[in-house]
């Protein structure tokens, strides 16, 4: 795509193990580093239970608005994992056992071992794109802008080192980070509110923590321009610079739980 182009991207987790608790999800933030990596913005993290209903209208309204839309979970062998039908259903296409899948199933299991449950992970939907599983062979697919990945960490990220290939990418966001020093966030946010209005192009972000004992406030600032950023930037660390001549010190917390404070 041309320089500054806009490349948009959405997550669908699907699972009820996801909303129960009972797993915790681990693909979310990795998804979101390494499209960032790349120079394409996520906008939207969804999840959805094992229900078709709902995966169908998320896909569709997903997909209608962002360039891709990656799902992860439902592909596997048993009753509940859905997606690959739901994804079907939501494109309006048939769907069957792909020979093509079969084939690279079989570099893994014997003749005799590919059971009925293991063959409905060669169900494709027609027209879609294989998407490779050097990992345990199952392949994910591409169908549009809709790229369907597993849910197991390991098994997704080598199927999204493998999709990343095919992806149209726009200019990567940068980011830099500013300590905030002893000023509390209540004091700098509505200077910083007037900053970020002022610099268009820019997101200014933040970000209280705890670390080392002591509150933590980060000022994240990104673009896709370098110089956007030093501007920025130079007015953040005057404001800071203003502000911390007053000399008021954040507070320090009481306990590892203890959260940092919001004003």
């Amino acid at each position: 795509m041309e320089q500054g182009t806009i490349v948009t991207a959405a997550i669908l987790v699907i699972g009820d193990e996801i909303l129960s608790g009972r797993t915790k999800d681990r693909n979310i933030g990795y998804i979101a580093e390494y499209l960032t990596n790349m120079g394409v913005e996520l906008r939207e993290a969804r999840i959805v239970p094992d229900l078709e209903e709902e995966i169908v209208a998320a896909l569709n309204a997903l997909r209608a608005r962002y360039t891709y839309v990656f799902t992860t979970g439902g592909i596997g062998p048993t009753h509940d994992d859905i997606t690959a039908d739901a994804v079907a259903k939501a494109f309006g296409v048939p769907i069957g056992e792909d020979p093509r899948a079969i084939a690279l199933m079989m570099e893994r299991y014997r003749p005799e071992d590919l059971t009925e449950a293991r063959r409905r992970m060669a169900r494709i939907p027609e027209g879609a794109e294989l998407i490779a599983n050097p990992v345990s062979k199952a392949p994910g697919f591409r169908l549009g802008n809709v790229i369907v990945m597993a849910g197991v960490p390991t098994v997704m990220q080598a199927m999204l080192d493998d999709a990343a290939k095919n992806l149209a990418t726009g200019r990567k966001i940068l980011a830099e980070t500013i300590e905030a020093g002893n000023v509390a966030e209540g004091r700098y946010g509505g200077p910083l509110a007037k900053i970020a209005a002022a610099h268009s192009g820019v997101t200014i972000g933040s970000y209280p923590s705890f670390a080392e004992g002591r509150f933590r406030n980060q000022i994240v600032i990104r673009a896709k321009d370098p110089a956007l950023i030093a501007a920025a930037r130079k007015d953040v660390e005057a404001m800071l610079a203003e502000l911390g001549e007053e000399g008021e010190i954040l507070p320090r917390a009481k306990t590892e739980g203890d959260r940092a404070p919001r004003g």
